[in-house]
């Protein structure tokens, strides 16, 4: 995700250990969106791009509903939870909220989200999309947009190695050596071994392997021969110098990519403009995006961002009647051409800017193979007890040791249910 997060542990009545010590309301069914028209003022936070542009978007909104008016709050990704708890708090929250995926779970917990009206189609979203609004079996909200992750590669560099793009975790291992050893790249692939989020780029292999963060009966499942099997080939690469393992500034790998230093990384389709920015037009036939290599299946991570509606919404159906708008496949392809962020949609990406584009053609097809972390309260303190672990690991401790530790952390750390 594209965001800083900062936990309030007070606000969001989490104990230290990170057990639930409030339990919020029990879910209740939402209301269902009446017919007509919406008609006065929908209050929406929206955080960075999207705080800045869904204004002209909101615009259609307000033609069709001539009684109705969007009143958006553009919100600095970096004080978006805080201004979010802070509110859910204080009982003065907006109708409407972007919401990081990552945070449904802490959110929904405080009992001060609706749950989604039943009139929303949830097969009409990808999958993995729709799972990140679901928290203890109740989805409580609708995605807004995607993000997964895909393999960038120097196609340029792989000719000169003479190696065809991995489709294997086999042939990803090859791909690496012959991109540093032939293709003159100093790394053969970036894998992110430390920092925050480094999980997002580890756990697609972890899930590829067979793996799970939380079983069926609710408790976390780090330390299994599944996650061996991913963290071990995850890090082989960093012990054998094909990645670093070492923290890179925030830039540094899409610039090391462009001048030659990086053979291959993983990342969201948002990168491509920063790639086309920094190596100008003519780097574009230089890179290409592929698939991530399958383990034992195909696996990606799915995030991006939900839209809420809260419970002390002064407009709730006229909140639920925006969102059912942005929700169009016709909406959300227009959304694309203004914001660039990928539609949650399905049906969005057969538009002819989407479908002839064959870019954002493979992050389609890896959203429908894409996976969600478990919707709960503790995810964020959980999720930085991976990043340790992987960072760990990458640097040469044992892995059997790193999930044994990164297991007991989880289950001193909780669910919060």
């Amino acid at each position: 995700m594209r965001c800083l997060v900062v936990l309030i542990a007070s606000l969001l009545t989490i104990a230290a250990c990170g057990r639930e010590t409030q339990t919020g309301a029990a879910p209740t069914q939402a209301s269902a969106v009446s017919e007509g028209k919406a008609t006065g003022e929908i209050t929406v936070w929206a955080m960075g791009g999207e705080g800045e542009n869904l204004g002209k978007l909101a615009a259609g909104f307000e033609r069709e509903n001539p009684e109705a008016k969007v009143k958006v709050t553009p919100v600095p990704w970096d004080g978006a939870h805080n201004k979010i708890a802070n509110s859910i708090a204080a009982g003065q929250t907006p109708d409407i909220s972007l919401v990081g995926t990552t945070w449904m779970g802490e959110f929904a917990k405080t009992g001060a989200l609706q749950p989604t009206p039943s009139s929303f189609d949830r097969n009409a979203f990808f999958p993995g999309l729709w799972a990140t609004t679901e928290v203890g079996g109740t989805s409580y909200g609708v995605p807004w947009y995607a993000d997964t992750r895909s393999l960038y590669y120097r196609k340029d560099l792989a000719e000169k190695a003479g190696v065809k793009p991995p489709a294997t975790w086999d042939e990803l291992k090859s791909f690496a050596h012959a991109m540093k050893d032939k293709g003159g790249a100093a790394q053969g692939i970036n894998l992110q071994a430390a920092g925050s989020g480094a999980w997002q780029t580890f756990m697609p292999f972890g899930w590829q392997a067979g793996a799970e963060l939380v079983g069926s009966d609710g408790k976390f499942t780090m330390d299994t021969p599944q996650m061996r099997t991913a963290l071990e080939y995850y890090t082989s690469f960093h012990k054998s110098r094909l990645s670093s393992s070492e923290r890179l500034v925030p830039g540094a790998q899409v610039a090391d990519f462009v001048n030659g230093k990086i053979g291959a990384f993983i990342s969201g389709a948002y990168d491509r403009s920063v790639i086309l920015k920094q190596g100008g037009p003519e780097f574009e036939s230089k890179y290409g995006v592929t698939e991530l290599p399958k383990g034992d299946r195909a696996a990606s991570f799915a995030g991006g961002g939900d839209l809420v509606v809260f419970k002390s919404a002064k407009n709730s159906d006229g909140a639920w009647k925006f969102i059912k708008y942005l929700s169009r496949p016709q909406v959300q392809a227009e959304w694309f051409t203004i914001q660039a962020d990928p539609p949650a949609v399905q049906a969005a990406w057969q538009d002819p800017v989407l479908a002839k584009d064959e870019f954002l053609q493979v992050f389609s097809r890896q959203l429908k193979v894409a996976k969600a972390p478990p919707s709960i309260p503790t995810w964020e303190q959980v999720a930085a007890t991976i990043d340790s672990g992987i960072e760990q690991a990458a640097n040469g401790a044992p892995v059997g040791d790193v999930l044994k530790t990164m297991q007991a952390s989880a289950n001193s750390i909780g669910t919060g249910n």
